[in-house]
């Protein structure tokens, strides 16, 4: 074959293909998920993106509770999740073997890709799900132009990076992520074997019993036919104890919490011990054309405060239910309109709380100060007398009311 009769390479390839869309949402983790979903069944037309059809093994949130399940209900998830996730209604909380009250409310616990599976499904058909990288990304006051890996392009009026702590398309947009707290905190996860731990706790919540050993609280919830652990620290990932832990978890813990065997006197690990450092981050720089970042994507929270599923709840419900609306409902797509879902005082007042919790969890572990070690035991302390209110008085003056 001479080099006349070589093929021409240059044109095998099919030519790339242009898909419209009203809103392109980058990241199909639960913030992208449940953006496209809800843009999804209100009608406009949706395009997803992610690399994984199927989302990986992840260890992140394991646990919606509190305002997240007020959250989830108003969206419209709650039951979708809760058929997916152990409930759980009573959380034992105590420290240093004793116990300082209980916790009553909806608890669900589901590991994260239990989290984004469940999420996934609730997209109607009418939204693309596209499998693959974006590989680079220009935004405009109308259109935004989204060029796969493969060459395909989407072109928008809106695009939404639900992208986690991934940096490459913040940094396409000239958006720069700040890093406000390195290493900021490190989780473990772990699943927990005890026989006679449902006698005795139906959920627990064990605080740190000293501050040198940095150490915020263990949960443990069921979670199938075992218990699942979640053990928030403050600790360096160099550390020797925390290098030391995934290998021997057991020993360890009990070596910081002895008096948690009042609660768990035998238990095994099974499995691997995962862990996950944060570190707390804003991005600056993120009033663009076109283009709105969510969830981590735009700022980290601490996992030991808890407030990260409950920021992105609100980014959700207000850009989906709020500002996309409008925004579409207009011509255009200017820095002018995305700046009102970062100036929204629902969203700033959710940011500004995940902030002011992670400074607090933290200095409420760490600090050795008169200051700190007086608010714990204060703190302890009134957590107890209302507990013990809770369970022997109130009880009493009910009964004593319907005779």
């Amino acid at each position: 074959m001479t080099s006349s009769e070589l093929p021409d390479r240059a044109h095998s390839r099919p030519p790339a293909t242009v898909r419209h869309a009203d809103v392109v949402v980058i990241g199909a983790g639960l913030a992208g998920a449940l953006t496209a979903a809800i843009l999804g069944r209100a009608g406009y037309g949706v395009v997803l993106v992610d690399v994984h059809a199927v989302y990986p093994p992840d260890f992140r949130v394991e646990k919606i509770a509190g305002e997240q399940v007020a959250l989830m209900r108003r969206l419209g998830f709650l039951d979708a999740f809760a058929a997916s996730a152990t409930r759980v209604d009573e959380i034992v909380n105590a420290a240093s073997g004793r116990v300082l009250d209980r916790t009553f409310g909806e608890h669900y616990s589901i590991l994260y890709g239990d989290i984004v599976r469940v999420a996934r499904a609730q997209i109607p058909p009418s939204v693309t799900f596209i499998v693959g990288r974006v590989a680079d990304i220009e935004t405009s006051s109308e259109r935004q132009r989204i060029t796969m890996s493969g060459g395909d392009v989407i072109e928008a009026r809106l695009a939404v990076l639900a992208t986690g702590q991934g940096d490459v398309l913040r940094q396409k947009l000239g958006m720069n992520r700040r890093v406000v707290f390195p290493k900021q905190s490190l989780t473990f996860g772990f699943s927990v074997r005890s026989d006679g731990a449902a006698a005795r706790f139906p959920a627990l919540t064990y605080y740190g019993e000293h501050p040198r050993d940095r150490i915020d609280y263990l949960t443990l919830l069921p979670l199938g036919d075992g218990l699942r652990a979640n053990l928030f620290t403050f600790c360096d990932h160099r550390d020797r104890w925390a290098r030391a832990f995934r290998d021997d978890p057991k020993r360890l813990l009990l070596q910081v919490m002895p008096g948690l065997t009042t609660f768990l006197p035998d238990f095994d690990v099974l499995g691997k011990v995962q862990l996950f450092m944060m570190d707390l981050s804003v991005v600056d720089d993120h009033v663009r054309d076109g283009a709105v970042l969510i969830g981590d994507a735009f700022q980290t929270s601490c996992p030991a405060a808890g407030t990260g599923v409950s920021r992105l709840l609100v980014d959700v419900d207000r850009l989906c239910n709020v500002h996309v609306p409008a925004w579409l409902g207009t011509p255009g797509m200017g820095s002018d309109k995305i700046a009102r879902f970062y100036s929204d005082p629902v969203k700033r007042a959710a940011d500004a709380r995940a902030s002011r919790a992670a400074e607090f969890r933290r200095a409420l572990t760490v600090e050795t100060s008169v200051r700190w070690a007086l608010r714990r035991r204060e703190m302890y302390l009134r957590r107890r007398t209302l507990g013990w209110i809770a369970e022997h008085v109130l009880p009493q003056r009910r009964a004593a009311a319907t005779r």
